[in-house]
């Protein structure tokens, strides 16, 4: 039952808080990190002397402060774009304009939710192009064609038409279905969230990148062996062309149950040696045996059940869309608008949850490197991130506050010196 409009202007009002509030942070935050990390450009730290080059630390140095100022700029578009949409009227009018139509119910909602994504999605196409072709192009990390980002585009386009279209009618109807949708709507959710982790490693990253099994032996030999003596029942093994897009290197875990696989990227394989790859692996092996995978879904389903609710009530108040100027022309569009709404304004909110999300990340991070540190030896693990570290120009000087609010990974010199201690208990 909606009730009476209550609260449009107090909540425009926290809203446009929140993300002054929110734009203050990230700049503020941001330039305390460009100047911490230029401050320490021209003297390598001393845990890192003899390992890591001035050079390598400079080029680091340049590579994060390049990637501060385009993620600024990134994040101006976004808030401009947001208050075009919601604010300026930008939703209406899209919503006004597709009642003209006179088209039934779903497929007006659908149109709706498609035309806003459309809307939105040159300002990402555009920085991930200005990111690959400009920014990691110009510190030597590009490894992209302009064929090969179209297709990727392309692909990408389709697969979202693909299963969100479907996706969001089912949503949408659920929607409609009675006063408590929203838990109908987290089962489906739910369901599809364990659905798309069964058939991501087998059907949809295949569309992307090639996989091909580890033709190394002595590796595959001692990977098996790390993962049988883990627990870790290992259904593949399998190199990733990363090299095609980046220079960067990475490995991950994917899938559940018996579609789980472990992928290296290429550019990883050559980077390190078999000592160091099982160490990164057993890095990863200590996420698994901790329960890290586990305890974030079901962190990320309870909040979905949290968030459900509350777009649930927000739903059913005039106030919330009359707050962001998105009344909609027909109550047949209220479930659309009010998941447009919701979706895009709940980020300007839930910043501010990141650095407890960072936290709970950093302390992963260190159970996992400590379990590292049993089943291999701490220094593999040590010798290996700091060719990552190299290779990859991360920083080693990361502003504190900006780490702690930000990073999901401990800084380079806290997390060697964490190993090292490691190494000496043993």
């Amino acid at each position: 039952m909606l009730l009476p409009d209550a609260f449009p202007a107090p909540l425009t009002w926290l809203f446009l808080a929140a993300l002054v509030l929110n734009l203050l942070v990230k700049r503020l935050l941001g330039a305390r990190h460009a100047r911490h990390v230029q401050a320490h450009r021209d003297r390598v730290p001393d845990a890192f002397a003899g390992h890591i080059g001035l050079f390598s630390h400079q080029r680091a140095a340049d590579y994060t402060v390049a990637r501060l100022r385009l993620n600024w700029l990134n994040t101006c578009a976004d808030a401009l774009l947001l208050l075009a949409l919601t604010l300026g009227g930008g939703l209406a009018a899209l919503d006004a304009w597709l009642a003209g139509w006179h088209w039934s119910p779903l497929p007006h909602q659908l149109a709706l939710l498609g035309l806003a994504l459309l809307i939105m999605a040159p300002i990402d196409l555009c920085f991930s192009w200005w990111r690959h072709f400009r920014l990691e192009a110009r510190f030597g990390f590009n490894r992209m064609t302009q064929r090969l980002f179209v297709t990727d585009s392309i692909k990408g386009a389709l697969l979202s038409v693909i299963i969100g279209a479907p996706l969001a009618a089912a949503f949408l109807a659920v929607m409609a279905s009675g006063p408590h949708w929203w838990f109908y709507a987290w089962l489906l959710w739910s369901a599809f969230s364990l659905i798309i982790m069964l058939v991501f490693p087998a059907w949809i990253a295949p569309l992307f990148n090639r996989f091909s099994p580890m033709d190394d032996p002595v590796l595959g030999q001692r990977i098996h062996a790390l993962a049988q003596r883990c627990g870790f029942a290992l259904n593949g093994l399998f190199v990733m062309d990363g090299s095609r897009r980046s220079a960067h290197g990475n490995a991950y875990f994917t899938g559940i149950g018996k579609t789980r696989r472990i992928v290296f990227f290429d550019t990883l394989l050559n980077k390190l040696n078999h000592d160091e790859i099982e160490a990164v692996l057993a890095h990863e092996l200590g996420h698994f045996k901790h329960g890290h995978i586990r305890q974030r879904l079901i962190q990320s389903l309870l909040l979905s059940l949290l968030m459900l609710g509350l777009l649930a009530w927000l739903a059913a108040q005039p106030g919330f869309y009359a707050a962001f100027n998105a009344m909609p022309a027909e109550p047949a569009s209220h479930p659309a608008m009010a998941l447009l709404l919701f979706f895009l304004v709940s980020p300007v909110f839930t910043f501010f949850l990141t650095p407890v999300r960072s936290w709970l990340s950093r302390r992963h991070e260190y159970q996992a490197d400590a379990y590292a540190a049993a089943q291999s030896q701490p220094a593999f693990l040590i010798a290996a991130l700091l060719k990552l570290y190299n290779d990859n120009a991360a920083t080693l000087t990361p502003d504190p506050v900006h780490s702690a609010f930000y990073d999901s990974h401990p800084p380079a010199a806290l997390r060697i010196a964490h190993l090292n201690r490691l190494e000496q208990s043993t």
